[in-house]
């Protein structure tokens, strides 16, 4: 009833309860802050969707990573709640400035000019922002503690995933897929962009 693997046993119980309550919590709260930036439901389904995708992908390469690299024997079981807390909202909210940036520039071009706009006057200051941000976290990885080593090469390597390829590529091609579906469901008092 007692002694190292009891306790083992018992973390593991609670840190998959917290994976269970707390990362639903920080999609929940993520959602609406999206709804209210954005004003509609389509953009904040979208962008959700394509970030926990992006999220699940940093957790592979760094549990990968963590093993075959790092030679850990295995994964810190608070690693995962720790990711996601970050790598949600760090994805988030660069998203968010170059959602924004597109949604203005949507009314008189379109969709597809407007994001393609918004990447060529964002990309810049959003990638030399996220590779600053992953060198941060990856310095985590020199620390002599496992969670924080695994959590800092799994932040930093998410971090590079969405500054070169989810904002640079995966959100302009599907907001130029979707067109203007992707402004869908306005919320009460907000009008749809028309472009």
């Amino acid at each position: 009833m007692g002694g190292n693997v009891a306790s083992q046993l018992d973390s593991s119980d609670g840190a998959m309860r917290d994976l269970m309550v707390v990362i639903p919590l920080i999609l929940f709260v993520v959602f609406l802050v999206l709804l209210l930036v954005l004003g509609n439901v389509a953009a904040p389904l979208v962008l959700l969707g394509i970030n926990l995708l992006s999220t699940a992908a940093a957790l592979g390469v760094g549990v990968w990573v963590s093993a075959h690299v790092f030679d850990f024997p295995a994964f810190d079981v608070n690693t995962p709640l720790f990711v996601v807390l970050f790598l949600v909202a760090l994805g988030i909210d660069y998203t968010v400035f170059l959602v924004l940036r597109a949604k203005e520039e949507t009314p008189g071009r379109g969709t597809t000019a407007g994001i393609v706009r918004a990447v060529g006057l964002t990309g810049s200051v959003i990638t030399s922002a996220g590779v600053v941000l992953a060198a941060v976290f990856v310095v985590l990885a020199m620390l002599p503690l496992v969670t924080l080593t695994q959590v800092g090469v799994i932040v930093g390597i998410g971090i590079l995933i969405d500054t070169f390829l989810v904002r640079s590529i995966v959100v302009p091609a599907v907001f130029a897929l979707l067109g203007d579906r992707v402004w869908a469901w306005p919320l009460p008092g907000r009008e749809r962009l028309r472009g």
